[in-house]
């Protein structure tokens, strides 16, 4: 047996593990669980790249990794394929969704077996079945009977190219989610999802979950909780009033003009007829903003005048209102009072309309003259009648008790978050279970009654509304209250819907008469590790959250939070840096990479390239490293074939080092360094000087289980070739004897320009250029080196590495 023929050894392998059935879900009640989860894929037509592998090579590792430390390890995977895409490609081609979905579902599972992942393809699922989708509309109506899926008519966001409504979430930079850059504004009847109702939680519960860092604050961000005081102000020469709403009150008395939202319900009826068309054309102008552009604090602010004036209720001063695009109706109460002295937006506004900028906060050492910026911090109140000579934090606190009682206003909590829009005007989606009955109104339909199936006559959208409203077959019902004549709701349900819950049918995704065995659900929820794009941070992450504590409040699952541990890969770029796109001609997919340098040359690579965390730049130079290694591995264990096991002492510690390194660097998902780690171990045992590739059995069979996770199939034919007969993923994983490590090992102090940044552990014998290597790539030193040249490098020997940039 001589070369590495991967194009030979990784379809024998994959078949043989198939037929042993060795990634079939562990149920031996004597071991520890552990939950292994990928996002769940949309199967769009163009296949998997490269970059998509960042993503599930990663967690197929975690997966064999776990099942060798003894646990039952469950690791599905499943088709999100509901939605957009899958009906995009399905009118592109001219094929019924159905059939565009099983022919995308059948490519991507054939991509995900050619790279070596080891699923329990069992227990697969489909979100556009409906023995699956069933089950997504009876939570429905458990929102529905719980107060939490509504209908209302408002603005929304239009998609003419998707020809749907989106989500706030779903559009950005005036971009919609899917890239197209026509969307505009609608006034449309929807359903929504009341998540608002969980707002707080949504925010104290992610105290108790292992995420990184910027999700949950881009969770509590979005979700936006504020304390402050809402007050009525009257409108000079009207019956009208004003309620706004400020976190503020303490500046209360330096108002001098108040904000409405161009969509407040006020402003037609407020704006006096010289400036009517001026309005007019700033709110078309608006809505085509989203709200995270018009919030924004880097953009120029810009308003209108309605002609019409506000009376502050606390001093009685008439004060000029305006309409502008930065304060949002669905935040407070779509109206502030505004204090150019004391926040930055207002002075600007103020600035560039000529408005007064009265100090009522006295900055330390103000000298009385105008601010020449505004002065958000704490002072002393000023020209604020009884409050004056306060330190503004009292201040804020008084004024509010002072307002409460006399009437003219009240502490109230608001969010910045709005209920969560479902409805979609797509024929491809789950279809929302409610009637619409002349006699009964709006009639959920009854759980024996589910599924209501999607038709089988496919009707593309193309009038702007939900082409089932097209399908009379479809739309022509008996109302299941009085047995009259009735029409379905022709709108279907968003794919975020059909992601809230995937997981749990995973548990046991042959259930009939139940959406998942409530045991099985207690026995692996929640998830133990959850990989996937930080962009869905407010959008799956945020809706399977609501969904989760609705269910628990319901009595289905003993648990709130469905994610116990959120890893995030970094992106992939091509190799001209930028991101890979079909349009741009730059996909590398995983099957040309395959059948130049196998699986297992593409898995190690993917992992060797960066830190899991980070975005890194496709590399064939990097992509031939990690072949090379791979091909010297396999040199040095066909070299020692019928070597026994005569390890020196040195080598002994050094392989008890690196199971020690290697356990590390898995648990943590450092795996590129942990690739280094092996590679170093090779390049030593390879020497010229030192064992010039000779290994006894012990160290070879260590190097592969350990390796096994990474090149699962080079490591299998190995292990086969040593004599084995069973598999090497079905070994324990090593352990190491810490009492041999204790001079094996030192911890030098990492430092940049100075500072202690971190802690650096390598071996005792580790020459300067190793030190040196791995403190530069080391993760806590990265992220100060960014943007910054390393002037040197200083090893202080076994103490510190000091990096100068």
């Amino acid at each position: 047996m001589t070369g590495y023929d991967f194009k030979t050894i990784e379809p024998k392998w994959q078949a043989w593990w198939e037929e042993q059935g060795l990634h079939r879900t562990g149920t031996d009640p004597k071991r520890p669980k552990f939950y292994c989860l990928d996002f769940f894929p949309y199967p769009s037509g163009e296949g998997l790249s490269v970059g998509h592998c960042r993503n599930y090579i990663p967690t197929d590792l975690i997966a064999r990794y776990k099942r060798m430390r003894g646990y039952n390890v469950l690791h599905p995977m499943g088709w999100d394929a509901f939605g957009e895409p899958s009906e995009a490609f399905a009118i592109k081609h001219g094929i019924h969704p159905r059939l565009a979905t099983t022919r995308n579902t059948a490519n991507y599972k054939r991509q995900l077996r050619l790279i070596g992942t080891s699923y329990d393809w069992s227990r697969e699922i489909d979100s556009s079945d409906p023995e699956y989708y069933q089950w997504t509309q009876s939570f429905f109506l458990l929102l529905y009977h719980r107060g939490l899926a509504y209908r209302d008519t408002n603005w929304q966001w239009w998609c003419p190219q998707c020809q749907t409504t989106l989500s706030n979430q779903e559009v950005g930079d005036g971009v919609c989610w899917r890239g197209h850059n026509t969307i505009t504004k609608k006034l449309l009847p929807a359903w929504f999802f009341r998540i608002t109702a969980y707002a707080d939680r949504l925010i104290s519960d992610l105290d108790g979950i292992d995420w990184p860092e910027r999700i949950t604050t881009m969770q509590r961000n979005w979700v936006g909780r504020s304390e402050g005081v809402e007050f009525d102000m009257e409108v000079a020469g009207t019956n009208e009033s004003i309620r706004v709403f400020t976190t503020r009150v303490d500046t209360v008395f330096g108002v001098s003009f108040v904000v409405l939202a161009p969509e407040h319900p006020l402003v037609d009826a407020l704006t006096t007829p010289e400036h009517r068309a001026a309005v007019e054309a700033y709110r078309d102008a608006a809505r085509l903003q989203t709200d995270i552009e018009r919030a924004s604090i880097e953009r120029e602010q810009t308003g209108v005048f309605t002609g019409a004036y506000a009376i502050n209720p606390v001093n009685g001063q008439r004060v000029p209102l305006y309409l502008a695009d930065y304060v949002l109706m669905g935040y407070g109460t779509g109206a502030i009072m505004a204090v150019p002295a004391h926040d930055a937006r207002d002075f600007g506004f103020a600035t560039r309309y000529g408005l007064p900028i009265p100090v009522v906060i006295a900055p330390p050492e103000w000298d009385g003259q105008p601010l020449s910026e505004a002065s958000t911090g704490d002072g002393v109140l000023v020209n604020c009648g009884e409050f004056s000579g306060l330190p503004s934090r009292d201040g804020l606190e008084r004024i509010a008790d002072w307002m409460e009682h006399r009437g003219i206003g009240r502490r109230q909590v608001h969010y910045k978050m709005r209920d969560w829009l479902i409805s979609r005007q797509r024929f491809w989606g789950a279809p929302i279970p409610i009637v619409h009955c002349v006699r009964c109104g709006m009639v959920p339909v009854p759980e024996d009654e589910l599924p209501v199936l999607l038709p089988d006559r496919y009707q593309p959208a193309t009038t702007g509304r939900s082409p089932l409203a097209d399908i009379p077959e479809f739309v022509q019902t008996t109302c299941p209250g009085c047995g009259g004549p009735a029409e379905r709701e022709t709108d279907t349900m968003g794919g975020f819907a059909c992601s809230s819950w995937y997981f749990l049918r995973f548990t046991s995704p042959h259930e009939h008469a139940r959406p998942f065995d409530p045991e099985a659900v207690a026995y692996w929820m929640p998830v133990d590790v959850y990989v996937g794009g930080a962009e869905h941070a407010v959008m799956h992450l945020l809706y399977a959250r609501f969904w989760m504590k609705v269910m628990a409040d319901a009595g289905l699952v003993p648990f709130s939070e469905p994610f116990a541990k959120l890893l995030n890969q970094g992106q992939l770029h091509a190799p001209s840096g930028q991101r890979m796109s079909k349009s741009r001609g730059n996909v590398i997919t995983p099957d040309s990479v395959v059948e130049e340098y196998g699986a297992d040359t593409l898995r190690l690579y993917e992992l060797f390239m960066a830190p899991f965390d980070e975005d890194a730049t496709w590399s064939e130079e990097g992509i031939n490293g990690t072949s090379r290694f791979l091909n010297r591995v396999w040199a040095l264990v066909m070299k020692n074939l019928d070597t026994q096991d005569a390890d020196s002492p040195e080598l002994i510690r050094r392989r008890h080092l690196l199971v020690k390194q290697v356990s590390e660097g898995v648990e943590e998902c450092r795996f590129n360094t942990t690739i280094s780690r092996f590679m170093e171990f090779v390049n030593y045992v390879n020497a010229p000087d030192g064992l010039d590739g000779v290994i006894g059995r012990s160290t070879a069979e260590t190097v592969l289980i350990l390796l096994a996770p990474f090149a699962p199939h080079l490591t299998e034919e190995l292990w086969h070739a040593l004599g084995h007969a069973d598999s090497v993923h079905q070994q324990g994983w090593p352990d190491y004897d810490p009492a041999l490590l204790v001079s094996a090992e030192m911890t030098l102090v990492l430092q940049v320009n100075g500072k202690v940044r971190g802690q650096l552990t390598v071996a005792a014998d580790a020459d300067e250029e190793t030190i040196r290597r791995l403190a530069l790539e080391h993760e806590r030193v990265r992220p100060y080196l960014d943007g910054h040249g390393v002037k040197r490098v200083v090893v202080v020997p076994k103490k510190l590495v000091n990096i100068v940039v």
